[in-house]
Order: structure tokens, then C-alpha cells, then sequence
């Protein structure tokens, strides 16, 4: 595993790639001692430079978040919310359920799954909201959330 730290308008993040794909961006994580540069590192850091500079950058990095299958499925849900747009906890849940095969599923399902998201950004976790619009859960904390949020121009939501 590679490790690097990248100061952002959040506070510090920590980056993680194995080899071949990029494994996590935390918040409030402290850097290893022991840590090695990566070209993909590099080239995350020069995404999050780019989004954080109000682009829109393509997400052409190769990920590999790390968990279930469920968990998987409904982060490769998240990478389909467009910059700039939210849905619901509900919707992802529905979603999930086609996608698996299932008549329904759960919101608190999707959400415990959207909780434990390892790639925080740049799998966009903080586009989904309550079925009322309310900002509900972030692993970064809400202030994190509506900051984001703002960032991507969707000055609607509120504390």
C-alpha cells in the first residue's frame, strides 16, 4: 500500500492505492510513518486539485474500494450521480434492489453501505440526502457534506 497526504479546503486527506488502483480518501486519517510515493497517488492528488478548483474532472482512476459486494454495488451507484446533482437514500436503495435482482431494499441498507465508502469525493457520497432534501449522514461530518455540496453549486441545502 501507498500513502500520501493532500491539504484540502476540508482539512488534510490520506490517500491509498495499491499498485493499480487508488483504495481510499479519508478525512481526518493520519498519514503512516512508513510511506512510499505513486504515480497514481500523484495523479489523485492532481484530481482532487482540479475538483477542488470548481472543475468537474472526469473520474478516469482506476478504483478498487475495498468491501462487500453490497457495498460495491452501491458505491458504483454513487459514481452515476452527476457533479452537481443529489438523489435520495431511497433512490440509491432502489436502484440497488434492480440491480441485485430484489423487489426492494431498505434506505438504512443503502445508507449503512453509503457510510462505509473509502473513497470519499471522488465516489461522490456526499450527493445523497434525505427523501425531504435534509442533509442526513457523512462520514466527514455534515459541515463537510453541505460545504461539498455548496462547492458543486447546490446552494439549497442548509444546517
Amino acid at each position: 500500500m501507498y500513502f500520501a497526504q493532500y491539504p484540502s479546503p476540508l482539512g488534510d486527506l490520506l490517500l491509498s492505492c495499491k499498485e493499480d488502483a487508488l483504495t481510499g480518501i479519508w478525512m481526518d486519517r493520519t498519514l503512516p510513518e512508513q510511506t512510499a510515493s505513486h504515480p497514481l497517488l500523484e495523479q489523485t492528488k492532481s484530481w482532487l486539485d482540479d475538483y477542488f478548483q470548481g472543475k468537474n474532472p472526469p473520474i478516469s482512476l482506476p478504483l478498487a474500494p475495498e468491501g462487500t459486494a453490497f457495498q460495491k454495488c452501491i458505491w458504483d451507484i454513487l459514481l452515476t450521480i452527476p457533479y452537481g446533482s443529489t438523489c435520495t437514500y431511497g433512490q440509491v436503495a432502489a436502484e440497488a434492489a434492480r440491480r441485485l435482482g430484489k423487489a426492494r431494499m431498505s434506505a438504512q441498507a443503502a445508507g449503512g453501505a453509503i457510510g462505509s465508502n473509502p473513497i470519499s469525493i471522488l465516489i461522490p457520497c456526499h450527493r445523497v440526502v434525505g427523501a425531504n432534501g435534509s442533509l442526513t449522514g457523512y462520514g466527514g461530518g455534515l459541515e463537510r457534506k453541505l460545504w461539498l455540496l455548496h462547492h458543486e453549486g447546490l446552494t439549497q441545502f442548509h444546517l
